[in-house]
């Protein structure tokens, strides 16, 4: 541990799992909250306002910041993801000076095994991003999972835009009987409607500002879907990437929101959402709404 001095602010930051579990367990002894925001950097207004929800709901925040080597299927953009940590810490610095930050190394974490754990999801891995980045949850599960036992939080906070993904931990969570409860935060856009995320810094500003196109198609296929079944919306969709020359429709579904099973009629008694991944430039967006 040491801390950083930022305009004579200072925040400890921990690097090995070992000094962060003292400090916590000294915070656990007051019988205080701990809140959890788990990030892999390259901080966005999205990022802050998951901590500002876990800052509003909990007396400590703990947020970690870590590329996760196990949860890439392409090495290529392992290498590539951005590693901005002092950026981050500065951004983190002017939200609150208290929350505690944990910039582990991988070996810190996996102990020289850079391995995935194999988990049953009860086939929510299946659906979706798993069916074209196989391996991807597993590693997100190692991940979480090894954090979770490390930070030991009361609540943990992650964003709505990975929806699969937060369904994915819930289910982790609920078959490891840990004791901690998972909380799903609202997407956070940009003025245009594009989803917050680290890879729109490598947009260029004209792709960035035609990216508006992926939230506008979700909200009309939200209005489409009122009157029109599954399969119409989704042709639909699909009409309108192939006539577009910039951005390519990796998939679009519409999925129940529990099982993550692409709805083939619509039941009443069920929550769907619509989830979509483009690509423009070999950048992949991912995005989501609910169609209640």
């Amino acid at each position: 541990m040491f801390a950083l001095n930022f305009n004579k602010i200072i925040m400890p930051i921990f690097y090995g799992k070992v000094a962060l579990v003292e400090f916590l367990n000294s915070v656990k002894s007051t019988n205080s909250t701990i809140g959890f925001v788990p990030t892999m950097g390259a901080l966005h207004q999205g990022h802050l306002s998951l901590m500002q929800q876990s800052l509003a709901e909990n007396q400590h925040t703990v947020v970690s910041i870590f590329v996760n080597p196990t949860q890439f299927n392409n090495a290529e953009d392992l290498e590539k993801y951005p590693r901005t940590l002092e950026e981050d810490t500065k951004k983190i610095t002017q939200l609150d000076p208290n929350i505690i930050i944990y910039a582990p190394t991988v070996d810190d974490i996996y102990e020289g095994k850079v391995t995935s754990q194999d988990f049953d999801f009860d086939g929510l891995e299946n659906q979706m991003e798993g069916k074209f980045r196989p391996g991807h949850f597993n590693g997100v599960g190692t991940i979480v999972k090894r954090l979770f036992e490390i930070v030991s939080p009361d609540n943990a906070y992650f964003g709505e835009k990975d929806f699969q993904q937060l369904q994915i931990v819930k289910k982790m969570v609920s078959k490891n009987h840990l004791n901690v409860k998972i909380i799903g935060c609202n997407i956070f856009r940009e003025t245009n409607g594009l989803a917050m995320s680290s890879r729109n810094e490598r947009l260029s500003a004209e792709e960035r500002e035609k990216a508006s196109i992926i939230y506008q198609t979700l909200l009309e296929a939200k209005e489409k879907f009122k009157t029109q079944d599954c399969n119409e919306v989704k042709n639909w969709v699909n009409t309108i990437f192939e006539s577009n020359d910039i951005f390519d429709l990796e998939y679009f579904e519409i999925a129940d929101e529990e099982t993550l099973i692409p709805c083939e009629k619509q039941s009443k008694d069920k929550n769907y959402r619509a989830f979509i991944a483009v690509f423009v430039n070999n950048i992949r967006l991912i995005d989501t709404i609910s169609l209640k």
